[in-house]
């Protein structure tokens, strides 16, 4: 085990929790997109986008033994993909809007931003912590040094 392991999980995970971040702002930004691209000449709404983590590196069979057996570290997480919120959107009546339907219906995004800023949250607190287990990593690793003098 390498002294730095420690930073380099928790700088892993604040990696992959800001991009968490940016994805739910852009989700945000995108509650009320009714063009978000044009396929086959017709516009579709915004899709909510959500983000998949997975570990750094798959693990072997030894590496994951000597893991439970409390003698490995882990190694990290890292974003895998992003990818769209397959929830149907919103049917919302306004038949003065320019993306109506013939009966007055227009599709809207299937952002719910209440959702977007319990993710939020969620993703700030995360990063919050790996912040506090970065610096409890540092303060160990000074007071091991003070200690060989």
């Amino acid at each position: 085990m390498r002294l730095t392991n420690g930073f380099d999980i928790s700088s892993s995970a604040l990696t992959a929790q800001r991009l968490r971040m940016d994805v739910i702002s852009s989700n945000i930004a995108n509650a009320d997109t009714t063009r978000a691209k044009l396929v086959d000449g017709k516009w579709i709404p915004y899709q909510r986008k959500l983000v998949g983590f997975e570990t750094k590196s798959q693990p072997t069979f030894a590496q994951s033994l000597k893991s439970a057996m409390g003698d490995g570290t882990g190694e990290g997480v890292r974003v895998n993909k992003i990818f769209d919120d397959t929830s149907p959107l919103k049917q919302v009546y306004n038949p003065t809007h320019p993306d109506a339907d013939s009966n007055g219906f227009v599709y809207m995004p299937n952002v719910d931003v209440l959702k977007e800023m319990v993710d939020m949250i969620s993703a700030t607190r995360s990063y919050e912590a790996n912040v506090t287990a970065l610096n409890a990593s540092k303060s160990m690793i000074t007071k091991a040094l003070e200690i060989g003098r």
